[in-house]
């Protein structure tokens, strides 16, 4: 594919400085025909787009990128009208074999295979895998973000122990009523993707995007992590509750901005890479095969 050098460069930029990398290829369950998977490019929550265009309308092969670390590729009919930043194509060669990895990733998903990792890099460089570590003023916050970094690079490929178990029906707490893991699992997913996608990135934005000041900051993320972070921990994913509290508890002490900025930043990809996670294990095939989609214009009228 190609890169385009010149629209939304906000978005491109850190697109290249996070190559090479490796990351869970996934593919949309609501929207239609495109392949997305989360990159390693912390400058994506910054990046402010200079064109948008109806994704809907674009043509097959599109390359967009979004401040919620999601490079996302149309190769078909999309149901979703949302306006979405381009940033690229795929070569017109390349399309029909497109077609056929999006139909690989779909069946990886939905049909409970392997799942599929992306290889990205530059057409004349090695492949390889690594996650950018953000400097920080004070050793504690840099010592954090490097863990965080370590966490990430790790569950972009791999998925982390205690979703598998979580997947495979292993109860690590009381979570589930009676039992019930199903439950469990559909509400892991509810928490983990709102938190990732829209709590540490508005509050990365935040802290380099307006004059809000540093303490109401500190105090706003608390209010705002720390509670589906614990519940989330309740259910099973204990390396991020522990995450969670050593954040908390160096905003709790005198932080700098930068730092602030950094364990947001590196927070969020950690919590995106686990939500891809979620989707690729969650069990698809409970869905009734006669649940098919019918427009409210076909519904029956309640009585």
């Amino acid at each position: 594919m190609d890169l385009d050098e010149v629209n939304n460069a906000d978005l491109v930029e850190p697109l290249w400085r996070s190559l090479p990398y490796r990351t869970l290829q996934g593919h949309a369950l609501v929207a239609g025909d495109c392949l997305y998977h989360v990159p390693p490019a912390h400058g994506l929550v910054q990046a402010v787009p200079d064109r948008r265009v109806d994704r809907q309308a674009a043509p097959n092969g599109t390359v967009f990128c979004s401040a919620v670390q999601h490079l996302t590729i149309k190769y078909g009919a999309l149901t979703e009208p949302m306006p979405a930043a381009p940033i690229g194509r795929v070569w017109d060669s390349d399309l029909p074999v497109l077609r056929q990895v999006g139909q690989a990733v779909w069946d990886s998903l939905h049909g409970r295979g392997e799942p599929i990792i992306a290889e990205v890099c530059r057409l004349d460089q090695p492949a390889g895998h690594d996650v950018y570590q953000h400097p920080c003023i004070s050793e504690r916050a840099a010592s954090l973000v490097a863990t965080i970094a370590e966490m990430s690079k790790s569950v972009l490929v791999e998925p982390p122990d205690e979703l598998v178990r979580l997947h495979q029906g292993h109860r690590m707490s009381d979570a589930g009523s009676r039992g019930s893991v199903l439950t469990t699992l559909v509400f892991v997913n509810g928490e983990t993707r709102p938190l990732g996608y829209m709590t540490y990135t508005a509050l990365a934005r935040a802290a380099k995007q307006t004059d809000i000041s540093l303490d109401s900051l500190c105090e706003m993320a608390r209010m705002l992590l720390v509670k589906p972070s614990e519940f989330l921990g309740y259910c099973g994913l204990s390396p991020l509750w522990a995450a969670t509290e050593e954040v908390v508890d160096i905003l709790s002490r005198d932080i700098e901005r930068p730092d602030f900025v950094a364990l947001m930043e590196q927070m969020a990809l950690y919590v995106n890479a686990l939500g891809a996670w979620n989707l690729q294990l969650f069990p698809w095939e409970l869905a009734p095969q006669q649940w098919t989609y019918r427009s409210m214009r076909e519904a029956p009228a309640h009585v």
